[in-house]
């Protein structure tokens, strides 16, 4: 067995569903059971799961036999035991966690990636060009631009209209004090003319009763 295209065709399956953080190590001096163990990251259960059966399709076209997979019940940590080389492939939290780096990575083996495949790709399977990232920064700054300008128009309006609400209660307020004022008014010269009215009848009315006095007094000498 070539431990060379063993291992080759293990990179090509986690390349092909884009793996991130590929690494191999050389474990032939640590185990007697598999000389290279290669850990890589997927993002997601159906990420990992996507990768582990790439690698056991590619690994089976070149020839080779897997022997088992384990771990795809979750999908956090899938072991591709292919015999000579066994494949880690894990969410990034689960291989930060364990550190198998730390435990198997003291002879790393160099090969040739692909670099644009093993990257995380933040819009999708397909490489965003410099020119794409740039319109895309461009109209997300316009984008920024645009609800800034939307949120301080809203804002001037909205104390605009508190303004004019304000002045507008202002308003109500005088006239209301006005109303009362000219109906305290009206009121009082209402309650002052009754008031002069009858005095004035009482004055009128008061003439008249005295020769009635008198003559009830003249009578009464008589």
């Amino acid at each position: 067995m070539d431990i060379r295209k063993l291992q080759r065709a293990i990179v090509n399956g986690l390349e092909d569903v884009k793996a991130q953080d590929i690494v191999i190590f050389n474990t032939e001096h640590l185990s007697p059971l598999f000389e290279r163990v290669i850990v890589a990251s997927g993002t997601s259960n159906r990420q990992t799961k996507a990768l582990a059966a790439s690698v056991r399709e590619e690994v089976k076209k070149q020839g080779f036999s897997v022997i088992s997979t384990e771990g795809e019940d979750n999908g956090e940590w899938i072991i591709v035991d292919c015999g000579a080389a066994v494949a880690h492939i894990m969410q990034p939290a689960i291989r930060q966690y364990y550190n198998l780096e730390e435990i198997w990575g003291d002879k790393p083996v160099r090969l040739k990636l692909s670099q644009t495949k093993t990257r995380p790709q933040a819009r999708g399977p397909e490489a965003s060009t410099p020119a794409k990232s740039a319109t895309s920064a461009k109209k997300t700054t316009a984008t920024a631009q645009k609800a800034t300008a939307t949120k301080k128009t809203t804002a001037a309006k909205t104390t605009t209209a508190a303004k004019k609400t304000t002045a507008a209660k202002k308003t109500i307020a005088v006239k209301k004090a006005a109303v009362v004022k000219s109906t305290t008014a009206v009121k009082k010269t209402a309650a002052a003319k009754t008031t002069g009215a009858a005095k004035k009848t009482a004055a009128k009315s008061a003439p008249a009763k005295r020769p009635a006095a008198k003559k009830a007094a003249s009578r009464s000498k008589a």
